[in-house]
């Protein structure tokens, strides 16, 4: 099974959950950027802005090994900014959404996890079909690991082990 892991990370905690996540699937593993500094407090307001109105710049070339719409799966993160994905990953979807076979979903967030499900939401108006699986991590928190490993069991449940 073709997989491709594909993330932003404001803050590296988006990098270490989603490395773990290709690690553990012998996925493909590439990061994506707008190359707009988030970096510190002022970023963090930026961010968060950008989220609540929606907005979204161009996006950096990327290079993956194939064509987006040639993986099995594709799996995307993204940090959780005012209860929505980033405004990175909205330009993904925006642009490659529809190419996706299937998708699934990792979120991180400093916050408690009340709003998840509006975020995969959010994400589903880009893609073709809705995520087969998701998953939201709070970095740190002791539940972190095990969350992880049941998004990775499921995963293999609904999509990987059929093939």
């Amino acid at each position: 099974m073709k997989i491709l892991c594909i993330y932003y990370s404001r803050s590296g905690k988006t990098k270490a959950s989603m490395e773990k996540v290709a690690a553990a699937l012998d996925a493909e593993l590439v990061e994506i950027t707008d190359g707009v500094k988030r970096t510190g407090p002022v970023g963090c307001i930026r961010s968060c802005m950008d989220a609540v109105r929606r907005s979204t710049r161009f996006l950096e070339p990327f290079h993956t090994e194939r064509p987006i719409k040639d993986y099995d799966l594709v799996i995307i993160g993204t940090p959780v900014w005012a209860g929505r994905c980033s405004s990175i990953v909205r330009e993904f979807l925006k642009k490659y959404g529809k190419e996706c076979r299937a998708v699934a979903y990792v979120v991180t967030r400093g916050m408690e996890r009340k709003r998840q499900e509006e975020v995969f939401a959010q994400m589903n108006l880009y893609t073709a079909a809705p995520y087969v699986c998701a998953v939201s991590l709070r970095s740190g928190d002791v539940g972190e690991d095990f969350w992880r490993e049941e998004f990775l069991r499921e995963l293999h449940e609904t999509i990987i082990d059929e093939e």
